[in-house]
Formats: C-alpha cells, structure tokens, sequence
C-alpha cells in the first residue's frame, strides 16, 4: 500500500516576477526573459518574445499570476485544515521561480516525502496536463535523493458542478454591475487560450472548453452566447484554434448588440494574458466597434472553485493523509 500523502503540489504556468535571473549580461528585464523561457528557440520566436515583453510593459513589467497562486495554495490550506485534513500546499512554475524544482527541494528540507500534484489548467491538453507533470517527474529526476514522490490528480474538473458555480457567480457579480435589462440585452463571451490545431485534434481541449461554457451559459440563463479563443501567436507550429475573442466581439456588434460580457473561463487566475488580451485588446475592439465592454473575474479564490480543489484532493486521498 503506497504511504499517505503529506502535501499538495499546485503546478501552473507562472509569471514575471521581481528578480533578475541573471541570464544575460545586460538585463532585459524579467518579462523578456520570462517569454524567452517559454518560448524557446521556436522559428520566429525573437520576434514573439520582444512582441509578448511588451506587454507584460503595460503592467509594470511583472505579472500577478504567482500572486493569485499563492492566494489560492493558502485558501486551499484553509479549507483542508477546516475539513480536519490539514497539509501544506506548495506552488511550483514551469517558467519562472518558483520553479517545479524549487518547490519539490523546499518540500524536501521539510521532510515532505509523498504530494498530490493538481494542474492548475481547467482543460486537458498537451501543452498543459501532460507538460506539467513531465515537468514534475524531470524536476524530481533533477532535484535528486530527498525529493518527494509526486502523484498527479488525474480526474478532469472543466465540468465540475462547483467549477461551473465559481463562474456562473462571477458572471453574475459582473451582471449584477450592468443591471438585469442591460445583462439581458448583452452578448456573453466564453474565452480560453488558443492552442495548435494539431495539438487539439489530439486532446479534449476544445471540447471540454466547449462543455465548460455550455454549462456556465446554463447556469445564468444565458439564451445565446458565444465562445472566443485568444493569445494564438503568428508563428509556427501552424494554425491555432479560432475564432479570436476580438472577431466574436466585432461579428456581435454586427447583430446589433450593445453590450459584450467576457468570462475567460479557461483560466483560473487573473495575470496578463487576461489582462492584456481582454482588458486591453478585447475592450479596444468593443469600443472600436460601438460596445460597452464588461467582464466576468477569473475563478481565483472563489469559495466554490477552492471548495472543490479541496474535495477532489480529499477524495484522491482516500482518507490517507499523513
């Protein structure tokens, strides 16, 4: 029988912070070399990370996103102590500290022999699922005797009643800003980040984004909504799924709506590439086009969206916690 787990993994993108990584002789700031990170030596890929750096620019050259994971790895502390299940939660980054291998060489100086690891991506795809836990067991590989086993939580959430509640509220609270009339009248805009054509084909990605913004839709009663994709880059590998967010806000002002509401339903967090690609392109392309912008929060540390992470590690468990 394998040993009970002793703590929790969150494994994410990650974002900018403040901390020079002292990759270059020069610095050119933790954005540029944050993107570097992620883009690698891709074809056409200098051009990406100067295009992307800049817009990390716009918000002080950092991202919130390693801010809002630590807030949902302590709310989660929270809940699982309520619950008489206390463990620690650690955040570990494939692209920036802290970095996988950081957290499992912290875990291990505190004597953490045994985590449940929880993808913090709603929707399965290489890119996301897979590539996280590859990162984990190459980190683990890296970080060498004393690191501890990590076991990823398989099950899929991007259908999970209290995942769905956590954005139907959001949606709500943003309705709630509009008023009923105006909410009533208004288009609402499912978003996810774009992946590859070919990497889709392959994954349930856009499926179960589809599925997602079908059940939110439900849940506020929404007669008619549509679904956006953004972030796609004009660089191989190829096509990337479509439509972009900005082309479903333009098509909606054609059919003669007033008002778009954006829930950026595959993310769980705010950080730039919400921030940038909604709160600043999307809204310049509503009101390009006439629209009033309005948007729904990410999930971030919404009672239900925590409530659930804490039930499906509870249930991976098994009542076996150290």
């Amino acid at each position: 029988m394998s040993a009970p787990f002793d703590s929790v993994l969150l494994t994410g993108f990650g974002g900018p912070t403040p901390g020079c990584c002292r990759r270059h002789d020069e610095c050119p700031g933790e954005a540029y070399c944050y993107v570097e990170n992620v883009v690698g030596g891709r074809t056409g890929g200098a051009g990406r990370i100067r295009e992307v750096a800049a817009h990390y620019a716009r918000f002080g050259g950092f991202s919130p996103f390693s801010h809002f994971s630590q807030k949902q790895a302590g709310a989660l502390e929270t809940y699982l102590a309520a619950a008489g299940s206390p463990m620690p939660v650690y955040v570990g980054f494939r692209f920036w500290t802290p970095y996988i291998r950081e957290a499992l060489a912290e875990m291990g100086r505190r004597g953490l022999r045994r985590a449940l690891g929880v993808v913090l991506a709603p929707h399965r795809a290489k890119v996301s699922w897979e590539a996280y836990q590859g990162s984990a067991r190459a980190a683990r590989e890296e970080v060498g005797e004393g690191a501890p086993e990590v076991e990823f939580l398989e099950t899929g959430w991007f259908d999970h009643p209290a995942f769905i509640e956590a954005i139907a509220g959001n949606v709500r609270r943003a309705a709630g800003e509009m008023g009923p009339a105006r909410f009533g009248a208004a288009r609402l805009i499912f978003t996810a980040h774009s992946i590859p054509v070919t990497m889709a084909k392959v994954s349930p990605y856009r499926e179960e984004f589809l599925r997602t913004a079908e059940l939110a839709a439900e849940a506020v009663g929404a007669a008619r909504y549509d679904v956006g994709f953004q972030s796609s880059p004009e660089v191989p590998p190829g096509a990337w799924l479509e439509p972009d967010v900005t082309e479903v806000v333009r098509k909606a002002a054609g059919e003669g709506v007033r008002d778009v509401l954006l829930a950026p339903a595959g993310f769980i967090c705010d950080h730039v590439e919400v921030l940038y690609d909604l709160d600043v392109e999307a809204r310049e392309a509503a009101e390009g086009a006439g629209l009033g912008y309005f948007r729904a929060p990410t999930v971030g540390t919404h009672p239900s969206f925590i409530a659930m992470l804490r039930d499906l590690v509870l249930a991976r468990a098994g009542g076996r916690i150290a």
